[in-house]
């Protein structure tokens, strides 16, 4: 049941003793839109896996930054980063595939997570943080943060865009126009890092790769251009992450699942009620 009206919401933004839940929506807001926009690239290009797999990179740099008393956020860019950047050399010999390899390194970050979990003390508060996010634990700095890094992020895709968008579509065509896949496969890969990195005090490591790919699917399937992809996914997870904020808050639910949970009914819907894709005109033609 839910006890505060929206309008309540609302005004506990403005509380000065709740100076915590602007803070969450405002990087929610952020990380939803540059989510948004590399999620695309990621829909596109069918690199679901780079999303979970950079998610679960981020995990062992979080747990040595823990250990070392240094920040989580900078050792688990620091570790997304290595990974990201593995994965994009070891990707460019075809004989392997980039899901495979993606699934190498994938399961090796994780294991090496556990192995610095396990010999380090007093992680367990700390691990559920960023494992499932928290509303309370946002500060100014990660907000400074996410706000530079989004900015330049989307910048640095708009500036790419052409070049992103051939190697999406087709890398062998991309290669033949003599373009630098590795370097254009590299951008990507940290692009995905940062989102994730930016995503985990709110929505958690474990549910990121939704910010990532809902929005963007959900787009998808209203529209063919690029740019209105990105548009469409922006608003979609801004939704996703306002109406799942104030839902988790109405009615004491985790964050981060609460705002996933409505990024899939977003999707769901449009699946069914797509003008041009649903469900539901499919029968009808």
């Amino acid at each position: 049941m839910i006890d505060i009206s929206f309008f309540d919401f609302l005004h506990d933004l403005t509380n000065p003793a709740l100076a915590f839940l602007p803070k969450a929506l405002l990087i929610s807001i952020i990380s939803a839109i540059v989510c948004a926009v590399i999620g695309t690239f990621v829909v596109l290009r069918g690199m679901s896996f780079i999303g979970d797999a950079v998610a679960h990179a981020v995990f062992p740099g979080l747990a040595i930054a823990f250990a070392l008393q240094f920040s989580v956020l900078a050792g688990g860019a620091l570790a997304g980063a290595a990974v990201a950047i593995l994965i994009a050399v070891f990707s460019q010999r075809r004989r392997i595939r980039e899901d495979a390899v993606i699934g190498i390194f994938f399961a090796a970050a994780f294991a090496l997570g556990l192995v610095v979990i396990s010999k380090t003390q007093g992680y367990t508060a700390s691990l559920n943080n960023f494992l499932f996010g928290s509303i309370t634990g946002v500060s100014t700095g990660d907000i400074t943060f996410a706000a530079i890094a989004g900015v330049m992020i989307i910048a640095t895709v708009l500036f790419l865009l052409p070049q992103l968008t051939a190697v999406a579509l087709d890398r062998e065509t991309a290669r033949a126009m003599n373009l630098p896949v590795f370097f254009l496969d590299l951008v990507i890969y940290l692009a995905v890092t940062a989102a994730v990195v930016m995503s985990v005090r709110t929505i958690g490591n474990i549910l990121v790769l939704a910010l990532l790919i809902t929005p963007a699917a959900t787009a998808r399937l209203l529209t063919d251009n690029l740019k209105a992809t990105m548009a469409i996914a922006s608003c979609v997870g801004v939704v996703g992450a306002v109406a799942g904020i104030y839902f988790s808050w109405a009615i004491d639910l985790p964050t981060g699942a609460t705002i996933v949970l409505v990024l899939t009914t977003i999707f769901l819907a449009t699946w069914v009620f797509s003008p041009t894709q649903g469900l539901i005109r499919k029968k009808k033609a």
